[in-house]
């Protein structure tokens, strides 16, 4: 016997992993949404101007459950509580929910561990397009959007239309086509807001800005726009998990499963697309949460995205808020910032205990 194969698992060991698995993602999502709840209150509680947790878990009651809380706090507290702090930490779990989802989607459907929300230009078009807006000297505002935040919407899908137009006419395999042509087309919008940077003057502290991420400006109007956006492709990509989990074995197994391989891909990315356009149009360029999130997720539970989807969107929501809420102890970093300081360690343990890709 060779040293390959006394090295894997016996059929006794893999079912024992699998029994193990089935009852964790239970453990999981209650684990997540319990942590979610606590970071929630605490994001909101904590700022330059603290409020209490039994205040602020009053006021929440109140507001939104229609509680009777009897109010032993000033009218100031509230304010600070429902109008400023809360739609920011909803609009982090909302950002980070969608990001874990496309990333999840992304990473499955192009076979590429690295994959992540911004692999196929997304990043590059909302980020020229939010420069584009910082350079127009036209003010506009439609529900709670700014100029900025429409371009950066528009610029997304319009970079992943490009992508996916341009990939087609290519002689390579689909996903190379895909991945080569998202380098290209990325590298391009990136020397176009370089140019955009440049002629910026005064206003290159918005762009920057922006490039960095944050929630500091998120708003009701904003999180009411952004929000069905991004619930509802993360939905639609769910109810397509058993076409994802076909993708991921391969072109020819999913053909041979009878998934309509073209068309799943095509409906997939569009819907990626769409989500993570929604989150960076509210939050800026925030890396790390699709990229470690589905690994931290599929190490937990496996590969199966049915179970991966709704989990990662979990642990996402709980990571971003935790980093927005880290960003704000000191001051106001950037979240894109604090994401990098956390992830890129993070992601860097995970790929040294992985050893063995999405093999359970």
């Amino acid at each position: 016997m060779n040293a390959g194969a006394a090295a894997r698992p016996t059929p006794a060991v893999r079912l024992g992993r699998l029994e193990a698995l089935r009852h964790r993602p239970i453990l999981v999502a209650c684990g997540g949404l319990v942590a979610l709840g606590v970071v929630i209150v605490a994001g909101v509680a904590v700022g330059n101007v603290p409020v209490p947790v039994g205040e602020t878990i009053g006021i929440l009651a109140g507001r939104l459950l229609g509680w009777p809380v009897t109010a032993t706090w000033p009218a100031s507290a509230e304010t600070i509580v429902f109008e400023l702090r809360l739609p920011r930490v909803l609009t982090a779990v909302v950002v980070g929910a969608g990001l874990a989802v496309a990333g999840t989607t992304l990473q499955g459907l192009l076979r590429n561990p690295l994959a992540d929300p911004y692999v196929l230009g997304t990043a590059s078009g909302a980020a020229l397009g939010a420069a584009i807006a910082v350079l127009i000297p036209v003010r506009l505002a439609l529900l709670g959007f700014g100029l900025l935040h429409l371009l950066a919407f528009v610029g997304a899908l319009l970079a992943v239309a490009v992508v996916w137009r341009l990939s087609r006419t290519t002689s390579l395999s689909s996903l190379t086509a895909l991945l080569l042509t998202g380098y290209a087309v990325g590298s391009l919008l990136a020397a176009g807001l370089s140019v955009a940077m440049y002629a910026s003057g005064a206003q290159l502290r918005q762009i920057v800005f922006y490039l960095l991420g944050g929630f500091s400006g998120a708003s009701w109007p904003q999180l009411a726009v952004a929000t069905p956006l991004v619930v509802v492709g993360s939905l639609l990509i769910l109810a397509r998990a058993r076409s994802l989990n076909a993708l991921l074995i391969g072109e020819e197994a999913a053909a041979n499963l009878g998934i309509a391989v073209r068309r799943e891909r095509a409906i997939l990315l569009a819907l990626a697309a769409l989500v993570t356009a929604a989150a960076v149009a509210v939050s800026g360029l925030i890396g790390f949460v699709g990229l470690i999130v589905p690994h931290l997720v599929r190490l937990l539970v496996g590969p199966n995205a049915r179970v991966v989807l709704p989990l990662a969107a979990i642990v996402g929501a709980v990571f971003l808020a935790i980093a927005d809420l880290l960003a704000r102890i000191p001051g106001e970093l950037p979240v894109g910032v604090v994401t990098a300081i956390v992830g890129a360690p993070f992601f860097l343990v995970i790929l040294r205990r992985a050893r063995g890709g999405y093999e359970v």
